[in-house]
């Protein structure tokens, strides 16, 4: 089974490292190389993880940042769901609903005077 990957987008870290300390200081710096972007698109771009980037943006961004690929986005193992179901359980954490099981009741026999 292939390994499942995942990245960590180091941008508000490089843009800090910069001395850009605020998201909409890209905006003018994105415009001079032809991209247009609102400021809350700027805001979600620096402050959560892009599912989407187009190439344009990201060489935009390289280039204004004075940076790499590997400097901005950094590939880490994806946990899978069964090692953090495994880890949970370890950890005793609240079963769910599925774990439940049903005791059998104890049938106790009469006894005799």
């Amino acid at each position: 089974m292939a390994a499942k990957l995942d990245y960590h987008w180091h941008l508000r870290k490089i843009m800090a490292d910069r001395g850009l300390f605020s998201t909409t200081d890209l905006i003018p710096l994105l415009d001079e190389r032809g991209i247009t972007l609102s400021s809350s698109q700027v805001y979600r771009l620096v402050v959560e993880r892009p599912e989407r980037l187009s190439l344009k943006i990201l060489m935009a961004l390289l280039d204004i940042l004075d940076c790499t690929m590997d400097n901005l986005i950094e590939p880490v193992a994806a946990a899978s769901a069964e090692s953090t179901t495994r880890t949970k359980k370890a950890v005793g954490a609240e079963a769910g609903v599925g774990d439940l099981r049903p005791k059998r009741a104890r049938i106790r026999g009469l006894e005799k005077s």
